[in-house]
């Protein structure tokens, strides 16, 4: 099942890379308390997470930061090592958005995010969407009907519905 405005964002390991390499995070110890802008993308590095989805969330982080968003959060069902680049390469590490590596898909999953393409060879990707939640509960979400569109999905959308 998909999750919806209201619901509650379930706990999931995800990986980011720290000083010392990988480390685990835990999603509740990001969003509870907290308001927090999370997107979902197919995959580093492809097309339309990259000309688009990434690019319209660092157009925005001042409009985020001005409506009270703790942190805004990439997740993609990667290693921490591919996001981490990926970070540097795209200039979202250093516009201060946080990049989450998703490997066992187990976030997507539990979201009901998760889709498939085999053609592309991508096997329990992401969806491309974007929420915001307070405390854990959602208060706005979209997802794009196709993995190659980032319309309401894009920064710009989710800063209009904060």
């Amino acid at each position: 099942m998909t999750i919806s405005k209201g619901d509650t964002l379930p706990n999931a390991t995800v990986l980011r890379m720290g000083n010392d390499g990988p480390e685990q995070v835990q999603m509740d110890s990001l969003t509870k308390g907290r308001k927090v802008a999370i997107f979902g993308l197919p995959g580093a590095y492809t097309g339309t997470c990259s000309t688009a989805h990434v690019p319209s969330f660092i157009r925005n982080m001042e409009g985020f930061k001005s409506k009270g968003v703790d942190e805004v959060i990439c997740v993609s069902v990667n290693d921490p090592f591919v996001m981490d680049a990926w970070s540097d390469s795209t200039g979202a590490k250093e516009a201060g958005i946080t990049m989450l590596g998703d490997a066992a898909a187990e976030f997507t999953k539990a979201i009901g995010m998760n889709w498939t393409a085999e053609g592309a060879g991508f096997y329990d990707r992401s969806r491309r969407y974007a929420l915001y939640a307070e405390d854990g509960v959602v208060k706005s979400i979209d997802a794009e009907d196709s993995p190659g569109t980032c319309d309401v999905s894009s920064g710009e959308a989710l800063l209009e519905q904060i």
